[in-house]
């Protein structure tokens, strides 16, 4: 087993972190990930205030190990969720969708180590400035909300790399353990893993969603909404509504009604496949059966560990 420094900074044993996707990263999959020696989140972008914190408290209660909370900075209950955390003690925050600066100082304040998600080597810089402890560089190929710049993680991590001097996390796109060992090759330091986490016996979706994610094929994910907010899901009615919307030049407005509210919701926590927004990666292709958090962890290992050996 390597460790590099986001095992030191994070207090963790193995370099993959969870990725913290609505709907699905509850404190059942935190804990099962946190248990296996890597970093599981909670994502707070789809709980109440109420909610998070006793996600926070129940995942305590189910692992003595590191765990995080993933805050998407744009997040309605962001403040509120910020003071919880700090309430809470949680140990690690991953912020994201938004500028890094605005709950950094406070985190780092109360003894919380920070990394910040971005899409571009010049965000990567401005998190690096704002004082955070890591950096998550996220490609082209993630699932959910994605950077505008449409730059892959293979473009993406060595340059990022270059361009910091903190800790870089690789995400998007990456699934096994062939992909981390490409990743750290690149120089990452870490891989932020989600869609491989959807299909998990512990994730919090629905077990419509989780079977759709092992049943999509290679080219069944879409990026949706480039103009509003660039999402990349499974194609289904909805998305073939947005699609066709948006290549008739529909405006932000309509565009903004057509998505509505309770989406994300319907499609990964209440298994609307049809009118749903189904959020997953690329990788989707890859994924061929649902199992547990822990033998996800261990398996991406120890191939990632046979890979480099090989080279």
């Amino acid at each position: 087993m390597f460790k590099t420094r986001i095992c030191g900074i994070f207090g963790i044993n193995i370099p993959i972190v969870q990725g913290g996707m609505v709907w699905n990263s509850g404190y059942e999959l935190a804990a099962a990930v946190s248990e296996a020696g890597a970093l599981g989140l909670i994502a707070a972008g789809s709980l109440s205030p109420a909610e998070l914190r006793d996600q926070i408290r129940r995942c305590r209660e189910v692992t003595s190990r590191n765990f995080g909370v993933n805050l998407p900075v744009f997040f309605r209950h962001a403040d509120e969720a910020a003071q919880i955390i700090v309430e809470e003690k949680v140990p690690v925050v991953f912020t994201s969708g938004g500028s890094p600066a605005r709950f950094t100082n406070e985190f780092k304040h109360n003894g919380i180590k920070v990394a910040h998600v971005c899409s571009t080597p010049s965000q990567a810089v401005k998190c690096e400035k704002a004082g955070v402890d890591a950096v998550v560089i996220e490609g082209f190929e993630a699932g959910g909300h994605n950077g505008r710049d449409e730059l892959t993680t293979m473009v993406n991590v060595p340059q990022t790399v270059d361009a910091v001097s903190i800790p870089v996390i690789a995400a998007g796109g990456i699934a096994d353990g062939r992909g981390m060992a490409a990743a750290l090759c690149l120089g990452a330091e870490g891989v932020q893993v989600g869609s491989r986490f959807v299909a998990s016996l512990e994730a919090s979706g629905h077990p419509n969603f989780k079977r759709a994610v092992v049943e999509a094929q290679a080219c069944d994910t879409f990026l949706i909404l480039r103009r509003l907010m660039p999402t990349r899901v499974i194609l289904n009615e909805f998305a073939g509504k947005a699609l066709e919307a948006e290549q008739a030049g529909t405006d932000i407005e309509k565009l903004s009604a057509l998505l509505g509210h309770g989406r994300e919701e319907a499609g990964m926590a209440c298994g609307d496949l049809r009118e749903g927004e189904l959020e997953i990666g690329q990788v989707a292709g890859m994924i061929k059966e649902i199992k547990p958090a822990a033998w996800i962890v261990r398996q991406m290992l120890s191939e990632c560990e046979n890979v480099l050996r090989r080279f």
